[in-house]
């Protein structure tokens, strides 16, 4: 939707929210909030595709119902935090290509620390292309997992990969490639659910672990490790359901094995840049998938026989292509492939559409909603099939129209592959019965393929949608030329009608405004307030702010009684949290305790003057919908008489009473005779005495005393109220 700005703190109240879905709004940048844990009902959160940076906050621990994490494609710093490891009822994590660094969490075993090895139930651990760091700890895995994706390639581990991974038998796609790991466990093949298998650019050294026995193994990619000088293993050719197998720069040598060829299902076998000599026969291949063959670079001499069918084969580089009488040349020359596929229209002629429309497959000219669709699993991809896309285009129109949403039809095209290694396809999605989707259905187009993304069609693994601005198409549509006049001259004339009419009604509103305005002057005295210059009849104010109604009901939570901590004979007093995080505590006064709008007026002007280290500070009021109320800021350690008493649990020694009465006589002072003007407190007590956060003493309720000045009898009087300040010096009379 090209959302653009911050998330604000204020997402933290939504306290019913079940799923948060603000992915591939490009613009959305700063930090998520730690308010994000005050959702405890949310269940899927989905932010990929945006641009937010800093820490993952620790509060997500916090969201016990969350099933759902993406949080993939932004630019998180910072370490993965622990607080993820309490999320028993998590299924999805996805914090791939962010800048997370640091090692992977796992709990310490006594309760203090959570991990990642405690979600137990999570079947996805998507954690590529970011910069963690360290070995992978043993007790990451166990056998209690139900994992099935294990993703970590694009990283910076190092050290062996633990043998603990071969008890989660439920795997079936395990990704370390492009790491630094040098060392694999001998129990890999406890793995016999494995599909893909990638542990290409390492430092894997030693003997290539013996994989016999994982027989549903599919893709498996070893490329560039620094193995012990051997033969092609012979369980290679025991792989049954083996369709990719990669081996490039592994220290390979040898006859390739005719064998390896025979694999029913094989499609694809790299092994270019080894030691390979002698004899090439491919003469026992069994597989009518297989496409190519590449041995560029090897030492190869002869070639048994010429392939046929659409196999490709490479043997540039090799002995072999220096006798050209014995092999075609074009198997000794670089090959250049073009693995863009463009889907033709279905049952229909080329057609051509006006402006930036596009044809989908049904022949319609409309405006798409496009993207990239970016598969992570290799398994069962095949970049030159076209009905692979048609398969997986007719697999997310299905999920699309279970959702009644009005999509006329999908279309998949241009595979690429980036960097990581993975697949990327241009996705277009095009809408029904109309020439562009509205906003409700491009939300909900999105949000059905992002769900999808974690309970994938079958045979088509893991992937996650990129998803390009849907563009306003509503300027697209022209209005027709052959308008008739007489309907543009009823059009003028009811326009004009209608432009007297609201002159009129903003005169009389404006008038009305004025008078309204004269009423509210007399009752109010901020009707003219300007926080920032404080003209007018407005309060003087320092540093202090005015809240609405509507601000400090959402603070507290609707004035609750669990946000009530304390009361008195002027009102109760309730703690708030401000969208900075801020804890404030908020005096509001009951309806017998209010003065008049001046006094209260004046109250704030004296009171926003009074600045010192032991006294509690005023930070802003309230002053509307017959509301009196004071703003502080909130003291967390309580009063003396709770620790004194030994309710608070706080237990002050010799040295700390005297802190406290220290700092509470200084704030008496500051009072009595540096404020301007002086304020005289009338009612000290230990209830009247906080302790913030280090058992500082901070002096509060200087301001329930009224003093009144009798200027004709040139004396002072007292009245003791249970509210509001004084406006002149007294003489302490009841300390």
């Amino acid at each position: 939707m090209n959302l653009t700005g911050q998330l604000s703190g204020d997402i933290g109240s939504f306290s019913e929210l079940q799923n948060l879905d603000l992915s591939f709004n490009t613009d959305m940048t700063g930090t998520l909030p730690q308010q994000i844990g005050s959702l405890k009902k949310l269940q899927t959160l989905s932010l990929m595709g945006c641009g937010f940076s800093g820490p993952i906050p620790d509060t997500i621990g916090s969201l016990q119902l969350l099933i759902s994490i993406s949080l993939n494609s932004n630019k998180f710093t910072g370490q993965i935090p622990n607080s993820i490891g309490t999320l028993s009822n998590l299924y999805y994590l996805d914090l791939t290509d962010n800048q997370l660094e640091g090692p992977i969490p796992v709990s310490d075993g006594n309760g203090t620390k959570s991990g990642l090895d405690m979600l137990l139930q999570t079947r996805h651990f998507h954690l590529g292309n970011n910069k963690l760091s360290g070995t992978i700890p043993p007790k990451l895995f166990n056998p209690n997992m139900n994992l099935i994706h294990v993703l970590f390639d694009s990283n910076n581990l190092n050290g062996s990969i633990p043998s603990t991974l071969g008890l989660v038998r439920t795997l079936q796609m395990v990704r370390f490639d492009r790491n630094s790991l040098s060392g694999l466990p001998s129990n890999l093949n406890n793995l016999t659910n494995v599909i893909e298998l990638s542990l290409s650019n390492n430092n894997l050294s030693g003997p290539m672990a013996n994989l016999t026995g994982m027989n549903s193994l599919s893709y498996l990619d070893m490329s560039n490790n620094s193995f012990t000088v051997s033969d092609v293993p012979p369980w290679i050719a025991s792989l049954p359901l083996l369709t990719t197998l990669m081996m490039e720069n592994t220290q390979l040598q040898g006859q390739v094995p005719v064998d390896l060829f025979s694999l029913p299902d094989l499609q694809k076998v790299v092994l270019r840049n080894n030691r390979f000599n002698g004899t090439l026969d491919i003469s026992t291949t069994n597989s009518n998938q297989l496409q190519l063959i590449d041995l560029r670079n090897n030492s190869i001499s002869n070639v048994a026989q010429i392939p046929g069918g659409n196999i490709t084969l490479l043997l540039e580089g090799n002995t072999v292509c220096d006798k050209t009488d014995q092999v075609t040349k074009s198997y000794c020359t670089a090959s250049t492939s073009n693995s863009s596929y463009f889907p033709p229209p279905n049952n229909c002629m080329q057609i051509s559409c006006n402006s930036d429309k596009v044809a989908g497959p049904n022949c319609k000219c409309a405006y798409p909603y496009e993207g990239k669709i970016v598969f992570r699993g290799l398994a069962s991809f095949d970049m030159g099939n076209t009905t692979y896309y048609a398969e997986l285009a007719k697999s997310l129109m299905k999920t699309l129209q279970s959702s009644a949403l009005p999509v006329d039809s999908v279309s998949l095209s241009n595979p690429t592959m980036d960097s990581s290694g993975n697949i990327k396809l241009s996705l277009e999605v095009f809408p029904s019965g109309q020439e562009c989707f509205n906003q409700t259905a491009i939300t909900m187009v999105g949000f059905s393929l992002n769900i999808l993304s974690f309970n994938p069609p079958p045979n088509f693994g893991p992937f996650y949608l990129m998803a390009y601005t849907y563009g306003n198409c509503a300027a697209a549509s022209n209005k027709s030329s052959s308008t008739s006049s007489g309907i543009i001259i009823g059009v003028a004339v009811g326009g004009s009608v209608l432009l007297l009419l609201v002159v009129l009604a903003v005169v009389y509103a404006f008038h009305q405004k004025k008078i309204a305005e004269r009423a509210s002057e007399q009752t109010n005295p901020f009707a003219h307030w300007d926080q920032n210059l404080g003209n007018g009849s407005a309060p003087q104010l320092q540093a202090v702010k005015r809240f609405s109604f509507e601000e400090l009901k959402k603070y507290t939570n609707n004035f609750s009684e669990a946000n009530s901590i304390g009361s008195g004979g002027y009102g109760k007093v309730y703690q708030g949290t401000l969208p900075t995080g801020q804890l404030i505590a908020i005096k509001r006064a009951q309806s017998d305790s209010m003065q008049g709008g001046l006094e209260f007026k004046t109250e704030i002007e004296l009171l926003s003057r009074v600045h010192h280290k032991n006294l509690v500070r005023l930070l802003g009021f309230c002053f509307e919908q017959g509301e009196q109320m004071l703003v502080y800021e909130y003291i967390p350690n309580g009063t003396l008489t709770g620790s004194v008493s030994g309710k608070s649990g706080i237990r002050l020694d010799w040295m700390g009473r005297l802190k406290v009465t220290l700092g509470a006589a200084r704030g008496l002072v500051y009072l009595h005779e540096h404020a301007n003007p002086p304020i005289i407190h009338r009612d000290i007590k230990s209830n009247n005495i906080l302790l913030d956060e280090s058992f500082n003493a901070k002096v509060a309720d200087f301001g329930l005393s009224k003093s009144e000045f009798d200027g004709e009898r040139n004396s002072v009087t007292t009245q003791v109220k249970e509210h509001w300040s004084v406006y002149n010096p007294v003489m302490h009379a009841d300390c």
